[in-house]
């Protein structure tokens, strides 16, 4: 895992948390049945973890993209 790979997570998890907790507190779950959004901390680690998946999951599609684009731009011919 390079350094931009592990920006990429750490940023996703920090903006999940933030998403998850925000979620808790202006929608949350008034009842206490709900097991994910009945307390403030299992919303914010569910979020935290979409977060961190979807971060590793847009860092690999960028990268993708730039393996693409540097194989097309080699394969020119400059003729």
């Amino acid at each position: 895992m390079n350094k931009i790979h592990l920006i990429w997570v750490v940023g996703g998890i920090a903006f999940g948390i933030i998403a998850g907790f925000s979620y808790w507190f202006f929608i949350g779950c008034d009842t206490g049945t709900c097991p994910i959004t009945s307390i403030w901390y299992n919303t914010a680690a569910y979020g935290g973890l979409m977060g961190g998946l979807l971060g590793s999951m847009v860092f690999g599609i960028t990268e993708k993209k730039e393996e693409e684009n540097s194989d097309q731009s080699e394969s020119k011919d400059p003729e």
